[in-house]
């Protein structure tokens, strides 16, 4: 505890962002990626972009939305600061020749001009993001006036926002850490982003994870999911029975399937606004 009138020191947000690269690096995040691929379509629907608009797609992974957009004669850009992921995300457009431009990019920091694009697009990306309000701001810094922004984000209390925090007990998060799922709340919209837009709309969707048992969903994401991967580094062999059995009681929770297999709804914040 600090001591009275001792200054509370900032967050390395350069600190955690090497570590969280580290963590989607350490595993193959595309292959549970592809699975949410409907989320990008559902986003390049809602948010209508004219074809032609130059649209940057910032913490992009393996490239749903980007696919998606592409599909619809956009001009897309698609960012990320985990090399292998854009790599997965150029073989799919390469396979569909679909011409996108990829290119690394901090969305803390991203690397272009003040409203460059037309519009500005993340998936279940720059929430991970330590730095939520500077990631917030540059989204905003470079969409242009009267541009559209769209951000699909998971909510604090849906499947992946528990699996997180999940996950999250099992570690020690260092001071200051914000959760993800902040992005899907009415407040931290309200907070960051609603007062830079002209118009904006919040639609509350969700997204079925579906495999074919439960402990198929926590061999997968062990075995893919950067972040629960580390986890399980962190617990060690006398950790791992604990970890292993509050995902499962977790999964059981969410769990609508009777038949034996998975599938578990997860509430999502699908925004969508035009910069003033």
């Amino acid at each position: 505890m600090l001591a009275k009138n001792q200054p509370q020191m900032a967050p390395d947000y350069e600190k955690w962002n090497q570590r969280l690269n580290a963590s989607w690096s350490c595993a193959d995040y595309a292959r549970i990626g592809v699975t949410l691929q409907i989320t990008g379509e559902e986003l390049a629907e809602k948010v209508d972009f004219v074809p032609g608009s130059r649209v940057l797609d910032v913490a992009a992974g393996n490239g749903n939305a980007s696919l998606a957009l592409a599909r619809r004669f956009c001009n897309v850009v698609s960012t990320d600061y985990v090399q292998p992921l854009l790599d997965k995300g150029q073989a799919r457009a390469r396979a569909e020749d679909l011409d996108i431009e990829f290119r690394i990019a901090d969305a803390q920091n991203l690397p272009f001009a003040d409203g460059e694009f037309d519009g500005v697009v993340s998936t279940f990306g720059v929430m991970f993001a330590p730095d939520q309000p500077a990631s917030a701001r540059e989204l905003l810094r470079v969409c242009r006036p009267g541009g559209k922004i769209a951000i699909a984000s998971w909510t604090p209390k849906s499947f992946v926002g528990r699996m997180c925090s999940t996950i999250g007990s099992h570690m020690s998060a260092a001071p200051g850490f914000k959760a993800p799922a902040n992005w899907g709340r009415q407040e931290f919209i309200d907070q960051h982003l609603a007062p830079s837009a002209s118009s904006l709309t919040v639609d509350w969707k969700q997204f079925n994870f579906r495999y074919r048992s439960p402990f198929h969903y926590v061999d997968f994401f062990r075995t893919y999911y950067g972040l629960c991967r580390k986890a399980y580094d962190k617990v060690g062999a006398e950790g791992e029975q604990a970890l292993t059995g509050d995902i499962l009681a977790l999964v059981d929770e969410f769990n609508i399937a009777e038949d034996g297999s998975v599938c578990m709804p997860s509430d999502y914040a699908l925004v969508t606004m035009t910069k003033a």
